[in-house]
């Protein structure tokens, strides 16, 4: 493959698997583009090159945010994006997902719901749901209830919370078959879920989860599979 068609088709394979990305820097004839994860935003690898063909797909965007199709959007034909908000006014993505939460197409059928914006639940409940959706083959959704009880824990469980939502976030990039990014962000949730060995709440296998989550890391990098079973959250 040519480096030009590598450099786009690698952007595009980050795209297509559900993850995000954002322009850092932008030249004459260079690019440095962060790559994000699906949900949290967070930076798992960065990608740099002089591609004619990564820039012309590029554009004006700064971000995978500015478009809202999977096909190619040519830079002098501008098209106009009305993006779905919340009720304060923040953008969201409202198109439906796949049970990996992988965009579909704006009014795609077979999607499978997002769980809701305005979870509340306990720590035990959070825990026995997002299990049960782990257990379902849906790490995705089982994220959105991890992250909820991340964003409500107190602060001294915060990076913990943190760390299972990670988790489930490197399991759906494993299952979209995004071995470099499913592989990162288990290793980061090891390294957060970690220090919390001996004193993890709620019943919370810590030490078991980030042990597992390091050997499960190295082993997809090692075997170049995406085929790894669902961890049990608690001991």
């Amino acid at each position: 493959m040519h480096d030009d068609d590598t450099a786009l088709a690698q952007l595009r394979r980050w795209q297509e698997s559900g993850g995000r990305w954002r322009i850092l820097t932008r030249g004459t004839d260079t690019v440095t583009i962060a790559l994000l994860t699906c949900d949290t935003g967070e930076e798992v690898d960065r990608m740099s090159s002089t591609s004619p063909a990564l820039l012309a797909y590029l554009g004006e965007r700064d971000s995978s945010e500015d478009d809202l199709t999977p096909a190619h959007r040519p830079a002098q034909q501008p098209q106009s994006v009305v993006r779905d908000r919340d009720t304060i006014g923040r953008p969201r993505n409202a198109r439906p997902r796949d049970a990996l939460g992988r965009p579909l197409q704006p009014g795609a059928q077979g999607g499978v719901p997002t769980m809701p914006d305005d979870l509340d639940l306990t720590p035990a409940d959070a825990l026995q749901q997002a299990q049960q959706l782990l257990d379902d083959g849906l790490p995705f959704h089982a994220h959105d209830v991890l992250e909820a009880a991340w964003k409500a824990a107190p602060t001294d469980e915060r990076e913990l919370w943190r760390g299972l939502a990670q988790l489930a976030v490197g399991l759906s990039h494993a299952r979209r078959g995004n071995i470099t990014g499913a592989a990162r962000l288990l290793q980061r949730s090891a390294e957060r879920i970690n220090p919390y060995e001996h004193r993890a709440p709620h019943g919370i296998a810590a030490g078991r989860l980030s042990a597992w989550a390091r050997t499960e890391a190295a082993q997809i990098s090692d075997n170049n599979t995406s085929d790894i079973p669902m961890p049990r959250l608690t001991a």
